[in-house]
C-alpha cells in the first residue's frame, strides 16, 4: 500500500507516517444524514463491510477503552470487558470519548488519540491482508495492514464482534 493523499494528514495519519507504516487514505464525502458512519464508508467507498472497521469508545471500570469492530456487526460489550480483564462495559459518554481522543464523533480513530486508550481490536481483522479504520475525521478512512494496528495501539486481539462480524458476512 502506498501513501497518498498526504494533505489529508490527522494525528492518526502522523502516526503512521512518523512510523514508516504503509497506508491508503480513502476519501469520501461525508452525509451528515447518513444513520451510520462505518456502514457509510463501507457503501461510498465499495468496501466489504466485514473490512471496514468502527472505533467504539467503552468505560470500563471508570476508564475509557476503544473497541474496535467490524461495521458488518456489533460489539459485544461483555466480550470487550472480558478482553480487558472486567465483568461489565458500557457505551462512553459521547463528550468524554471526544475530549479524551481528540476526535469527533464518527471520526475516532484507533490512532493518534489526544490520550491513548487500551484497544481491543476484533480478531477477525487478523484474517484479512488489511482492514479500514477512520482516519481521523468523518469523510477520512485509513486502509492498513491489521497487525501494523495492533503493534503501534498496543492492541489485545479478541472474539468482541457479534452478528455479522463473528461470521464473516456481510448483512443483505
Amino acid at each position: 500500500m502506498a501513501r497518498k493523499n498526504t494533505s489529508q494528514a490527522t494525528p492518526a495519519t502522523a502516526v503512521l507516517a512518523a512510523a514508516g507504516v504503509p497506508f491508503t487514505l480513502h476519501p469520501y464525502s461525508h452525509d451528515p444524514a447518513a444513520a451510520s458512519y462505518g456502514l457509510e464508508a463501507a457503501e461510498v467507498l465499495g468496501m466489504d463491510p466485514v473490512k471496514v472497521f468502527k472505533t467504539l469508545m467503552v468505560e470500563v471500570d471508570g476508564r475509557l477503552a476503544a473497541g474496535v469492530v467490524p461495521v458488518s456487526g456489533s460489539l459485544d460489550l461483555k466480550a470487550l470487558a472480558a478482553a480487558l480483564g472486567s465483568k461489565k462495559a458500557v457505551m462512553a459518554d459521547p463528550g468524554a470519548a471526544e475530549r479524551r481522543t481528540g476526535y469527533v464523533l464518527g471520526g475516532i480513530s484507533p490512532l493518534g488519540q489526544r490520550q491513548p486508550s487500551p484497544t481491543v481490536l476484533d480478531d477477525s481483522a487478523l484474517a484479512l491482508p488489511s482492514i479500514l479504520v477512520s482516519g481521523g475525521r468523518r469523510g477520512l478512512d485509513i486502509e492498513l495492514d491489521p497487525r501494523d494496528l495492533v503493534r503501534l495501539t498496543d492492541a489485545i486481539t479478541a472474539p468482541i464482534g457479534t452478528g455479522a462480524a463473528r461470521t464473516g458476512n456481510s448483512p443483505g
